[in-house]
């Protein structure tokens, strides 16, 4: 009876110390209680899973994953893609290499890949706020940032589990195919490419969320969210190459003024994280790229015909890496401000 009531007397303890804010207070009273973030993490992934929108979704990508597999098994067979510089790195060809007849998994993880984040989290918020439950659910001992957080992190941890396990059925078939094992400089580069999807993606969740607590229809916040995907994966190119033609300088220019007028071009289109991530794909599945910009004869000229290690690799596309990881914070930290700010309970 003793134990009994000293058990209810840490119950409401730790009950007493929600209710009043003190998160530390109330971890340190129950330490065998999970938090409230984990429960809301754990919740939000075992909903995506059992969803049928990410069913059909992870389905899609892959049997493109699957036939990407077999355009770059028929090319390595043929011999098409076999360059003279890249025999070393023959099993990086899994994810680069195409016979013509289907896109490498590279260009379908590029096109795909934000169709998955935007579906995850165009409904993050404003379906809770529909349904009614948000404000029910933040009337509990719950913080608002582990709201929004737990979110964010339960939809990345599914996108980072799709994408290894889609990334590594590739390397496993392609074992199996060409019966060619990866070095460790090969899966290293693999594993980087993956965690770079996952922060492609990322930026595409992040954006979704963002539009979802923006727009109270989920409908309005999923067009929104296709409508910016469609734009830069296709419009943006388009739009990028009529500025070109339009402002692009006499062929008897200067070269340093048609050096500027490229560098500026691309600079324009560093503008799209799809772009973005083109080259970090292409800089570490293809370690003979050197430079992701314009060089002049005199710069290549000496310059030895070797892959690039991969210290170098990384090195060179660094910029874009820190450019899309810094693109993905700064649309969480607008839906981190945006939600904190927004009257919920009122509106539920």
């Amino acid at each position: 009876m003793k134990d009994t009531a000293i058990g209810a007397a840490r119950w409401r303890s730790w009950i007493t110390g929600l209710r009043r804010g003190g998160k530390e207070a109330s971890l340190s009273a129950a330490p065998g209680t999970p938090s409230p973030f984990w429960v809301i993490v754990q919740k939000e992934f075992g909903d995506h899973m059992r969803s049928w929108r990410f069913g059909i979704l992870i389905g899609i990508i892959a049997l493109a994953c699957i036939g990407s597999i077999y355009a770059a098994v028929t090319a390595l067979q043929s011999g098409v893609e076999a360059q003279a510089t890249d025999t070393e790195y023959l099993f990086l060809q899994m994810f680069t290499a195409s016979d013509g007849s289907l896109p490498t998994f590279a260009t379908f993880v590029t096109f795909l890949g934000p169709l998955m984040g935007i579906a995850l989290g165009f409904d993050a918020v404003n379906a809770e706020r529909n349904k009614g439950t948000l404000g029910r659910l933040l009337s509990q001992p719950v913080y608002r940032d582990d709201f929004i957080l737990a979110k964010f992190t339960a939809s990345l941890l599914l996108i980072a589990v799709a994408l290894y396990a889609l990334g590594f059925l590739v390397m496993g078939l392609g074992l199996l195919t060409i019966g060619y094992p990866p070095t460790p400089e090969e899966f290293i580069r693999v594993a980087l490419f993956l965690f770079v999807a996952v922060v492609y993606v990322g930026f595409w969740l992040n954006l979704s969320i963002l539009f979802s607590i923006r727009f109270r229809q989920a409908a309005t916040s999923a067009l929104s969210g296709i409508a910016l995907w469609l734009f830069f994966s296709i419009f943006y190119g388009m739009i990028v190459g009529l500025i070109e033609k339009a402002t692009a300088p006499a062929e008897t220019s200067a070269l340093s003024i048609l050096i500027r007028h490229a560098e500026q071009m691309l600079l324009l289109n560093r503008l799209s994280p799809s772009f973005l991530f083109t080259e970090l794909t292409t800089t570490l599945l293809t370690p003979g790229v050197r430079s992701l910009g314009p060089l002049t004869t005199a710069q290549v000229v000496g310059a030895i015909a070797s892959p690039l290690p991969l210290g170098q690799s990384i090195l060179l596309c660094w910029p874009q890496l820190v450019g899309l990881l810094a693109a993905t914070m700064i649309c969480f930290g607008i839906s981190y401000a945006l939600f904190m700010r927004q009257e919920i309970r009122s509106r539920a």
